[in-house]
């Protein structure tokens, strides 16, 4: 029987789409602030919702002892609350499903000795990048369930960070089983695709500090952060020392994440360049392509999504921008790699 076959080929692809369609629903249920709506974790019994009007009121009235409602939303009706409820218990059965797509499988291709050693060692991390996830979820929504009506943005940003992460070293095994075999190349080259790579992860980082601080809905300007200033200009100094301004100010985090958007650029341009003066294969030259119209697309996204103050739809297309981004920088990582 042959060992990594399309069979696990197909499997890593499910696992890629299903923690595409999770980040997908994640943002929406930030961007919705429906992620405190269910206080209460179960594993098991949680994957069902309230089926009858006596559940619904209970999971309302366990609600109501929570600070998002008692300092946010007093005004909550039912129905209110049956509308944030949807997205997180949908996030949350995602989770799980997730889970079970990746370990199953898994066991069975062991059991069927279908797997190599080198890509057995890869699917324990696969799964250990998961159950990381998994937890980290729920100690993101632990951090608003006390006396802060909101998450700790520290906590979004690894939560969400990890499943890119999970999303991007999926894909990347995938590739070593599509791709067995690699052409050289100089290590130069390869080193500006990683730290291109590098800072985007960063900039994702940041992505989420902008979200978790709600700071997308100030500075909606472009180019600069305030009409008639430069960006430098319109930092607003609130905390000391003056570092934490740019982890924890909305201004400071907005400005380094609009930094850091011109420095992806940048990197990628560099990439496209210097690809020019090299002898490339179909599917790298392919990559840098795509990775070329990709930024600018996110770039754009990322402006008009300031502009307009963070309208949930196009929040979740630069997030999903971000998404495909990654994806593409991954490929061409991986047809750069040894």
């Amino acid at each position: 029987m042959n060992k990594d076959n399309k069979k696990v080929i197909y499997w890593l692809f499910t696992g890629c789409l299903l923690i595409f369609i999770m980040v997908v629903v994640g943002g929406i249920t930030r961007l919705t602030h429906s992620g405190l709506s269910i206080s209460n974790y179960k594993l098991i019994s949680g994957t069902i919702p309230p089926t009858n009007d006596v559940e619904w009121q209970a999971a309302f009235d366990l609600y109501k002892q929570y600070p998002e409602y008692q300092k946010l939303n007093t005004h909550f009706t039912l129905q209110d609350f049956k509308d944030i409820y949807f997205w997180e218990w949908l996030h949350r059965v995602i989770g799980r499903l997730i889970g079970l797509v990746f370990f199953i499988p898994f066991v069975y291709f062991l059991i069927r000795k279908q797997l190599t050693k080198a890509t057995i060692r890869k699917s324990i991390v696969l799964l250990g990048l998961g159950a990381f996830q998994g937890f980290l979820g729920w100690y993101m929504v632990k951090s608003g369930l006390v006396d802060n009506p909101d998450v700790s943005h520290y906590r979004l940003a690894a939560h969400l960070t990890t499943a890119f992460v999970t999303f991007a070293y999926t894909f990347w095994v995938a590739l070593d089983l599509i791709f067995p075999n690699k052409k050289a190349i100089n290590r130069t080259f390869r080193n500006v695709v990683r730290w291109a790579m590098a800072i985007l992860l960063i900039q994702i980082i940041y992505g989420a500090f902008v979200a978790g601080l709600d700071a997308g809905f100030i500075h909606n300007h472009w180019p600069m952060m305030s009409e008639g200033k430069f960006m430098h200009d319109t930092v607003y100094i609130e905390q000391d020392p003056l570092y934490k301004n740019f982890i924890e100010g909305k201004s400071g985090v907005q400005f380094v994440h609009r930094l850091l958007a011109y420095v992806v650029v940048i990197f990628i341009l560099l990439i496209w360049i210097k690809s020019k003066k090299m002898n490339l294969t179909t599917y790298q030259s392919k990559g840098i392509t795509i990775l070329l119209i990709m930024v600018g697309i996110q770039f754009l996204l990322g402006v008009f999504t300031i502009i307009l103050q963070v309208p949930v739809w196009l929040g979740v297309c630069h997030q999903i921008g971000a998404f495909f981004l990654l994806s593409t920088l991954t490929f061409t990582l991986h047809r750069f790699s040894k």
